[in-house]
């Protein structure tokens, strides 16, 4: 081995060495509450992620700690966790009427929460919550599941890249086949499925227009299902220079593969189908713009896995202490948007 090789194999040696040092710690974090449906996705999403470390749940029930599916965690009461001072982030899954009473513990117990949707019925109290969170220099993520989607993203690229030329339109639609419990649990609001569902369009929306000027909805209760549920429902929002119109229905059959989301513009559209089997999205320019050609054409997307790249978000805005892409204000005007159109605030 001569000199020169010897001094690139030791400096290789000195940096693995130096990386392996500097690597950051995983984030020890905690699962407050079993019962969302998102509960078991997200689990899996930071078990299968080298950011995290499980360190405990605490369990609804007795029947959730005794699930032979959840053998090998660690079951901790609700003050152990918000006590340990080695746990840095709790993700919240409960239900909606649960999410401020046990995100504000989570704040005022010093750590980063992740907060699954829609965070409560009311704006003053999830106000208060961010910003004791931005006090605290704490990260605060909700769950809505479009944020990381890459047809989404490349549709709001073009339109803040210009490419679309002047957005008069955006239009999405989040329905789902409901059974009787989940429409029990989607009653207690006034704004029924939408309220449950319609914060997912919602949250890219105004990423790309904003806070509407005004905002008019429709919530009816169309079947002939014995109960009050809000389940055939629209929302149009209104710009000084565009429209966007969100549905949402509860008894659909086929809900997920219609499951859309649009971007219209002067100079080209997007419309993206995001949970279909593959996720397509079909795209038309006036003329070649970025990536896409002149012409409508159909373009299928990678599967898109729920709560990967969120968290991934997340653990790395810990680590590293930069913010999150979506900021507290973001989080505040979606609230107050999604409110607005669950007929819960003015």
């Amino acid at each position: 081995m001569d000199r020169r090789d010897f001094l690139e194999q030791t400096a290789g040696l000195t940096l693995s060495a130096m990386a392996a040092t500097a690597a950051p710690a995983k984030v020890r974090t905690g699962m407050l509450g079993t019962g969302h449906s998102h509960f078991n996705g997200k689990l899996k999403a930071m078990m299968d992620s080298p950011l995290f470390e499980i360190a405990g749940v605490v369990a609804e029930s007795a029947a959730a700690a005794k699930n032979p599916a959840y053998a090998g965690l660690r079951w901790m009461s609700e003050a152990e966790m918000l006590n340990d001072p080695s746990i840095q982030l709790i993700v919240v899954e409960c239900r909606a009427w649960e999410a401020l009473p046990w995100g504000k513990k989570v704040i005022a117990a010093g750590k980063h929460l992740h907060l699954e949707k829609p965070p409560g019925n009311e704006y003053k109290p999830f106000r208060e919550l961010v910003e004791e969170a931005r006090k605290k220099n704490l990260r605060l993520q909700t769950g809505y599941l479009w944020r990381w989607h890459d047809g989404l993203n490349a549709a709001i690229e073009a339109a803040k890249k210009g490419w679309l030329g002047e957005v008069f339109m955006v239009r999405g639609t989040m329905s789902s086949d409901r059974g009787p419990e989940e429409r029990a649990i989607e009653a207690h609001y006034k704004g029924g499925g939408l309220f449950e569902l319609s914060g997912h369009v919602i949250d890219r929306m105004i990423e790309i227009l904003g806070r509407p000027k005004a905002v008019k909805s429709w919530l009816r209760h169309d079947t002939s299902t014995p109960d009050k549920l809000a389940d055939n429902n629209m929302a149009v929002f209104e710009y000084d220079r565009a429209l966007a119109v969100v549905t949402q229905a509860t008894k659909m059959a086929g809900s997920g593969d219609h499951r859309s989301f649009e971007v219209l513009g002067t100079d080209g559209s997007f419309v993206i189908y995001p949970e279909r089997n593959p996720p397509t999205m079909r795209v038309h320019m006036r003329k070649a713009q970025g990536p896409y050609k002149a012409g409508w054409q159909e373009i299928t997307l990678p599967p898109q896995p729920r709560f990967v790249a969120d968290f991934a978000e997340l653990g790395r805005s810990i680590q590293s202490g930069q913010p999150l892409r979506h900021s507290y204000d973001h989080e505040l005007l979606l609230q107050e948007t999604l409110l607005r159109a669950s007929g819960e605030m003015v």
